[in-house]
């Protein structure tokens, strides 16, 4: 695999350079111990592909967000990224009737807000409420974790209790999600646009904002009297490092450069033509799953074109993911074998009719009417097959994909038009099935509900559906309670999704991290957002 990044140092290496030099030097304050047990002091400069977007946390998905938010946030309950058992953190035990329609929380006492106020039944209730229900006059959507919500009812201080109008089964692992951060009754009582803005965040969590220099950097201050980790945490009480430096460095060579001159401590998105360069230099690569929608090609049904299930079907067939984890990326990145990651609830393995056929594709194509043109591209009543797709700003490698892509659908007789992620026109194109044939996407999520998120009308609708029957399947697996039924349903969503040729899987997508050895106690949540709380410096 070759790369052709450039050999020049460019004035963006510089700027960061100015902010990495400004820092003091990464790891200063701390001293190791000769038994290499932790220790506490020292700033970790951290390296961030793209800016933090709204933080209001329902919204807050977006990659650079979570690694922000789970600084300054705790939740009810931790997914355990090991085993993905939900277990105690600020709820210490939970009761759930058999039907999963309500759910009871016992809070731990002590917890209080970076504001001071307590973290209390009262405090959980305005932020469920608000994930739950949303709210029309501050502009707030729902959170995508929640269904079938009804309401809060406080027992006491440290009791909660939270009614649902039909099952809910996702919810106790929604708890723990990076969207259900826990917010001072301040923040969750602000509005939409408020509550995007990192300055209104004011969380539990062991780290505070020191500083934001808006789309460049952010420090986080350790909060001194943290002490409210989840129980199973090897580490208790307050952080390790006195402070962590969140710089955005958009370019990939910067990034990896400033790693192994030793100018950065840990960095995000290590692009796959990367990795050797971070593991030959003595560096730590980490490829985190995120166990759950693939990273896929996503079509639209309500598009003129793509209305016909032989068309998408033959541009399922006609996709050589294969082709697509050889050339761009490692082995950090499994060719999909579903719609769902094999590490995801409910998976199941389709890939035997997720096979490259070619000739397949062509027929499917000839049958449905559409005949190649003097330019090789085919027509039908007058229209050309041409599809557009917007590079997707946030997965990797996105428009090499795309060009590989139109390179194996152009041998159909078919045009791939791709845009640039920054396209002025996107925010409103992307949303118009005519103009948007096509998108470049994924979504982790570490529980059965993921592929409600992703698929749903009054979810994500990757695909803009038209599909009635999907909307009932995803809203009947939302509602099993029996886990076995739950994943049986996803199975069948899988399996519906892929003979209907709404999506065409590529691969299973990583979050990959570069990390200098001396960097202990590295850990992630269970889709992949990294936690600096055990981190020290062993330097």
């Amino acid at each position: 695999m070759s790369s052709s990044r450039p050999a020049v140092v460019t004035v963006t290496m510089l700027a960061v350079v100015g902010l990495l030099t400004s820092c003091g030097g990464s790891g200063a304050g701390a001293r190791a111990k000769s038994d290499g047990e932790p220790v506490y002091g020292g700033t970790l400069t951290y390296l961030e592909h793209q800016p933090p977007t709204c933080l209001y946390l329902p919204a807050a998905g977006f990659y650079p967000n979570g690694g922000v938010l789970n600084q300054l946030t705790d939740k009810l309950t931790w997914q355990n990224p090991e085993t993905l058992k939900v277990e105690p953190w600020i709820a210490t035990k939970w009761e759930i009737n058999k039907d999963a329609t309500e759910y009871t929380f016992h809070l731990r006492d002590g917890v209080t807000f970076s504001d001071g106020t307590p973290v209390d039944a009262a405090a959980v209730a305005a932020n469920f409420d608000v994930y739950g229900l949303g709210d029309d006059k501050l502009k707030l959507p729902p959170a995508e974790f929640v269904n079938n919500y009804e309401r809060s009812e406080v027992i006491d201080a440290r009791t909660v209790r939270f009614h649902f109008g039909k099952p809910s089964p996702g919810f106790l692992q929604g708890t723990s999600v990076i969207g259900a951060g826990l917010v001072s009754k301040k923040t969750i009582g602000l509005p939409y646009e408020e509550q995007c803005q990192l300055k209104n965040v004011v969380g539990s969590g062991p780290f505070t904002v020191a500083k934001q220099v808006v789309d460049k950097e952010i420090d986080l201050r350790a909060r001194e009297d943290y002490d409210w980790a989840p129980p199973s945490s090897k580490h208790q009480g307050r952080a390790y490092l006195d402070l962590v430096k969140i710089i955005v460095t958009p370019e990939d060579n910067v990034r990896v450069g400033a790693l192994t001159s030793g100018q950065a401590d840990y960095v995000r998105y290590v692009q796959a033509y990367d990795e050797a360069t971070v593991k030959n230099a003595g560096f730590v690569v980490k490829a985190e799953p995120t166990r759950g929608v693939n990273n896929g090609l996503y079509l639209r049904p309500a598009n003129g074109i793509l209305k016909d299930v032989k068309v998408r079907r033959a541009l399922q067939a006609g996709t050589n993911a294969k082709e697509i984890v050889d050339t761009l990326f490692t082995a950090s990145y499994p060719v999909a074998t579903s719609v769902l990651s094999h590490l995801a609830a409910g998976y199941v393995d389709l890939s035997a009719r997720l096979g490259y056929d070619p000739d397949g594709a062509d027929k499917l194509l000839d049958e449905a009417g559409w005949k190649r043109g003097a330019d090789g591209v085919r027509e039908k009543d007058g229209v050309k097959l041409e599809l557009g797709v917007f590079v997707a700003g946030p997965q990797p490698l996105s428009k090499q994909t795309l060009e590989l892509v139109a390179q194996q659908w152009t041998k159909l007789g078919v045009k791939l038009e791709i845009r640039p992620a920054d396209a002025g026109t996107m925010a409103v194109d992307i949303k118009d099935a005519e103009k948007t044939a096509v998108a470049h996407a994924m979504v982790g999520r570490a529980d059965q509900d993921v592929i409600k998120s992703h698929f749903h009308t009054k979810n994500r609708d990757v695909i803009l559906s038209n599909d009635e029957k999907l909307d009932r399947l995803l809203e009947e697996e939302s509602a099993l309670a029996d886990e076995s039924e739950r994943n049986a349903k996803v199975g069948e969503i899988q399996r519906y999704v892929i003979d209907q040729a709404y999506a065409i899987p590529l691969f299973e997508e990583p979050q990959v991290y570069g990390v200098a050895p001396y960097v202990q106690g590295v850990a992630f949540e269970a889709v992949a957002r990294p936690s600096f709380y055990a981190v020290w410096l062993n330097k």
